[in-house]
């Protein structure tokens, strides 16, 4: 009998949960797939698109989308902030739609790099129609893993456009976004950074995240059964931004019976501590970085000390003393390292599904919150 994440297939087939148990083992062979598809030609594509309008102190780049699609371009626009002259953001389409008299200009070549799972979002489809309205020539990236969606179809045969496609597989089939999100982040990474061996980073990830699947499923399941009912994850620099992806997680699939909550290890202490209680388990992303993980540890010691949580976990790199963790590649900064990191949320956020007796591919049946989201109406921009 097949089993995944340490059960039979068939009973998360009864519990309403094989598609996003499937989706979150195979992210290490999408990853590789993504990895061969880099080496063989949509980096050049990519390249041959952009030219050298990274390399331009004047344009700006701007890195959108809404829910986890927007933490992707949180993650890693530091990353590539700090790599180019050009001016690199990350603002979520739905800050973009409300205000865009804060984040547009004119007269500013502008690239719009989308990141889209399904690609049908309406707040997608309405920001690229923003900015060809309001801009002088602006252009576009897709990162999408639906080759068949809105998004991509508007964008084909356009020579302001480029879709770049993740591995067939990754536009998931459950509620939560989870190989999705993963792929995407490390496609953005690859393409617009500056790193010559982006895909041998990424088959070092994909092994890494091998040992992760495997070493992590039981004690996280097993904390998952536990009567936590306030989850906080914890993330430094880059990483705050995969707090709000993994507490975003845990109000999906729980439907919203676990509250979660993130934020930094330093910001935690002015003000959010005080939601803490027996029934609270935090969850410290850690950072490779050595300054950051001493911040991260004197929090840690803290909140073990004063009890006032009813457990506190680490997940990390081995060398941040995480009682999760792996050996992560070497070199690699907290951007490339957060799809590691947020396998644990994912498992952790499936079996809190499973153990609250909810189908965790569909946790909203009654449609209340949708996988492709529904209801929102575009006002015209004056």
């Amino acid at each position: 009998m097949n089993t995944i994440l340490q059960r039979p297939s068939q009973d998360w087939r009864q519990l309403g949960g094989l598609d996003t148990a499937e989706e979150i083992t195979q992210q290490p062979r999408l990853w590789r797939q993504l990895a061969q598809q880099l080496d063989q030609s949509q980096q050049a594509r990519v390249a041959a698109f952009l030219g050298d309008w990274l390399n331009q102190p004047t344009h700006r780049v701007i890195l959108t989308g809404a829910g986890s699609s927007a933490f992707v371009g949180e993650i890693v626009v530091d990353e590539l902030n700090s790599a180019w002259p050009a001016q690199v953001r990350a603002i979520a389409t739905t800050s973009l739609l409300t205000h865009p008299e804060l984040y547009l200009e004119e007269s500013a070549p502008t690239l719009l790099v989308s990141f889209a799972r399904s690609g049908n979002s309406p707040e997608s489809l309405a920001a690229v129609e923003l900015l060809r309205r309001r801009l002088k020539a602006p252009r576009f990236i897709n990162i999408t893993c639906n080759g068949e969606g809105q998004l991509a179809a508007q964008a084909e045969g356009r020579a302001d456009s480029l879709n770049l496609l993740m591995p067939q597989g990754s536009c998931d089939r459950g509620f939560a976004m989870t190989s999705s999100l993963s792929c995407m982040l490390l496609a953005a990474l690859a393409v617009l950074g500056k790193h010559g061996d982006a895909a041998d980073r990424i088959q070092q990830l994909a092994t890494a995240a091998e040992q992760a699947l495997a070493q992590w499923t039981a004690p996280i399941a097993a904390l998952a059964a536990q009567p936590f009912d306030r989850i906080v994850y914890l993330g430094s620099g880059p990483l705050e931004s995969l707090a709000k992806e993994a507490a975003l997680k845990v109000l999906e699939l729980s439907s919203g019976r676990a509250l979660a909550l993130a934020n930094t290890a330093l910001g935690f202490r002015h003000g959010p501590k005080s939601a803490l209680n027996p029934a609270s388990l935090v969850i410290f992303l850690r950072s490779s970085k050595p300054l950051a993980q001493r911040y991260e540890q004197d929090l840690l010691d803290e909140l073990r000390r004063d009890q006032v949580a009813g457990h506190c976990l680490s997940v990390g790199p081995v060398e941040s003393g995480a009682e999760l963790a792996v050996a992560a590649p070497a070199g690699l900064g907290d951007s490339w390292l957060a799809p590691l990191w947020l396998i644990a949320a994912q498992l952790f956020s499936l079996h809190k599904s499973a153990a609250l007796g909810l189908t965790p591919d569909n946790p909203f049946p009654d449609g209340t919150v949708n996988r492709v989201v529904q209801g929102v109406t575009i006002h015209p921009h004056d």
